[in-house]
Formats: C-alpha cells, structure tokens, sequence
C-alpha cells in the first residue's frame, strides 16, 4: 500500500489519472509489466488497473450489489452477462469490504463512508493487480478516514494487490503505508516511511516558519 503525498496543486491527482490513462501524460513514459501504458488498449488495461476517483457515480439509483458487479464489465459478453466466475469474484469483494447486509440498498441510501467501501469493493470485484485511488477518504471524519485506509491496507496484504492512492492525510499515511511517494516542485522522494523521516523528507513539505515535523512521533506541529 503506497501513498502520494504532497502539498495542494503537487500534481498528485494529475499523476494517478496519468498512470490509469484517465488523462495523457505530459512527458516521460509509464510502464505496466514491462509494456508502455499507451500499447495497451481500454479492455486489456482495464484488466490491469483499477480506478477510484473523485468524480460522482452515474447513478445512485443502482443497488450496491449492481454497482460492484460493474467491476466485472472487462471480462463480460458484450451483453454484460455475468457467468458463475464473476459472481464469485464480486461475492469475495463484497464478503471482504463487508458489504452484505448493504448489497441490496440503493446508492442514494448509503452514507460517503459506505459508498466509498462500494467504490473499493467494484475496484476489487475487477480484480486486477493495481488500484488506484484519488482521495479516497476526502469528506469523512477521522474514524472513517482510518477505517478506510485500515481496509485498504488489509487487502492490499490479503490480495497481494498494489494499492496506490492520494491522501492529505500524511500522519495517517505514515503509520499505515508500506511505502510513500512525497512529491515537491523540484524533487521527490519514495521510500518506506520510517526511511523518509530519516532522510528528513517531510521536513522539506512545509515552511518552516509556520509547520514543522516531529520525526519521533510522525506528526507535524504548528509554530
């Protein structure tokens, strides 16, 4: 599970749409197994790489169950028929956010933190072997934050998926990524966590004069 962290307008978003080729990349070249991202066309790359943005869902008007079973859409006839392998596949996506006792609902019934599970859960009925997430805790409070991210990390380590997403939330990011990636204007940094407050890489995130980092707890004190 890796983060990307940084400070508003870094690129971050820009750099997850990027490698999902939701947007063209504006240089250098991106590869998935070896192979450029732009050899790779929308079914093949779908096969491979999840996404989770920011933007609103179609429509709420699906049940959970209907929207996590898009995820299986790569892999259906061009009818969208799903065979007993993709009800598997959504059945354990749906059995490790533990979302049975939702699966039935409307969308429109689901509070941010709930429909954000259904979000991760069609990422995982997909069943590929990298998820990309763009803000995926913006607009929940702090329990649901680290629910979330405790999720993401658990099947991350289940699935031996890789989980890249964005977040604000640096503290929380240092304590539950295996790696983070800090983007600056003229450098960036990756590592595991506890290698970047070594070198010292999260003090460079913020003015100095008004924020600085605790490297014994992790966290950031206001001046």
């Amino acid at each position: 599970m890796t983060a990307i962290v940084g400070i508003n307008g870094i690129g971050k978003s820009t750099l997850l749409r990027t490698l999902g080729k939701v947007q063209p990349p504006l240089s250098g070249e991106i590869l998935v197994n070896k192979k450029p991202l732009e050899h790779y066309t929308p079914l093949a790359l779908a096969s491979e790489i999840s996404v989770v943005l920011t933007e609103p869902i179609a429509s709420k008007n699906l049940t959970v169950l209907e929207l996590i079973s898009l995820g299986r859409q790569p892999y259906t006839n061009w009818i969208g028929s799903l065979d007993e392998q993709d009800r598997h596949k959504i059945k354990a996506a749906i059995s490790m956010v533990q979302l049975e006792a939702l699966q039935h609902k409307k969308c429109y019934e689901l509070s941010d933190g709930q429909l954000q599970k259904v979000m991760v859960a069609r990422a995982l009925a997909q069943d590929t072997s990298i998820i990309l997430l763009d803000e995926p805790t913006s607009h929940l409070d702090l329990y649901h934050k680290v629910h979330i991210l405790k999720l993401l990390k658990h099947i991350a380590h289940e699935t031996k998926k890789t989980i890249l997403y964005t977040t604000h939330e640096i503290e929380i990011a240092i304590q539950l990524c295996d790696k983070m990636l800090i983007l600056e204007k003229d450098r960036s940094s990756f590592g595991e966590p506890c290698e970047l407050i070594r070198q010292q890489s999260f003090e460079r995130l913020f003015p100095s004069d008004t924020i600085t980092f605790d490297p014994t707890s992790g966290s950031f004190k206001i001046i």
